[in-house]
């Protein structure tokens, strides 16, 4: 492995997911392939799992973590090429990414869709010029569009956790107060997708995900159809594709609940965090027996040291 930005860097999931399953059980295993090696962590937007995930697995495999908080500490970037910067911008993210990868061996990089232009955000303006300017193997820790270390830790959550060989897993759409970027969702489907597992989206009208991450799963608006007969169930909360960014209905009754999860064959409950309570999710889900959400988080960290393994051992 060379750079993980997504599903596509990765030459066998499955054999990725056992890795980071067989360093679950043995953490310090390989620590001497960090020796004196350095992570650079960059985040443009907030993050609890991510950084401390990244950060707790660079440590197991005795590595160096730096945590620059670009949006708090950081000098304020200026993004387009050609730019005169005589406005609030002060460095260049051609320098700014040249020199982290001076001081780096691999560098991480966080950053959010601004939820406006889509030509922008999917064409991953900002995550793309870190690539090309760093010089350094990249690993991607969200991106306008992507989130593979989060869809990584699911599908280890789900191989740990299943009862049956090919699993029926379920995204799910949830309400929301505010109109949310699809990276995470886009992730998952495009991770379902390359899994042995049966994969189906439920969502209301007007909040289709793009095809690009989506094929080959089965797609209703019929969320009880969608929930009969699972095994796990992915919520989250994602603004419309077309159009762009907006929240077309609030669609409050499919906050997921115990009764719903009745047609399920007793189906483990799933979500990336933060979860907004009683919103997104139901008290009784949360506090529940069907809740894995903490078992999953903890799964961030073994996701994370699988990727730095082998990226580590392909230097």
């Amino acid at each position: 492995m060379k750079q993980f930005t997504s599903v596509h860097d990765v030459t066998d999931i499955n054999a990725l997911v056992t890795e980071a399953l067989a360093l679950k059980k043995d953490p310090y295993a390989f620590q001497h392939l960090g020796k004196n090696k350095t992570i650079g962590l960059v985040f443009l937007n907030p993050s609890l799992r991510t950084r401390m995930s990244t950060q707790k697995a660079a440590l197991n495999l005795g590595m160096n973590a730096m945590v620059l908080n670009i949006d708090k500490e950081g000098w304020a970037l200026e993004l387009q090429d050609g730019a005169i910067m005589n406005g609030t911008t002060v460095e260049h993210v051609r320098e700014a990414a040249a020199v982290l990868g001076q001081y780096v061996d691999f560098l991480g990089v966080r950053s959010f869709p601004g939820l406006k232009d889509r030509e922008e955000d999917y064409s991953e303006t900002i995550f793309n010029k870190f690539v090309e300017y760093c010089g350094v193997p990249v690993v991607s820790l969200e991106s306008a569009t992507r989130h593979p270390l989060q869809s990584l830790a699911d599908l280890i959550t789900i191989t740990e956790l299943k009862k049956v060989e090919q699993p029926k897993v379920v995204l799910t759409w949830a309400p929301h107060i505010k109109a949310l970027p699809q990276a995470v969702p886009n992730s998952f489907a495009e991770w379902m997708c390359h899994a042995d597992v049966d994969f189906v989206i439920t969502h209301p009208e007007g909040y289709a995900l793009s095809e690009e991450f989506t094929k080959n799963a089965t797609i209703t608006h019929n969320q009880q159809e969608a929930l009969a007969g699972a095994d796990f169930v992915y919520v989250k909360n994602w603004s419309a594709y077309e159009p762009y960014g907006e929240m077309p209905g609030s669609h409050e009754d499919w906050m997921l609940t115990n009764q719903m999860l009745e047609a399920t064959n007793d189906a483990k409950v799933m979500h990336c965090l933060p979860v907004r309570r009683n919103l997104e999710l139901s008290d009784e889900i949360l506090d529940g027996p069907h809740s894995v959400v903490i078992h999953e988080a903890g799964n961030r960290v073994w996701a994370a040291q699988a990727v730095l393994k082998q990226l580590l051992e392909s230097i």
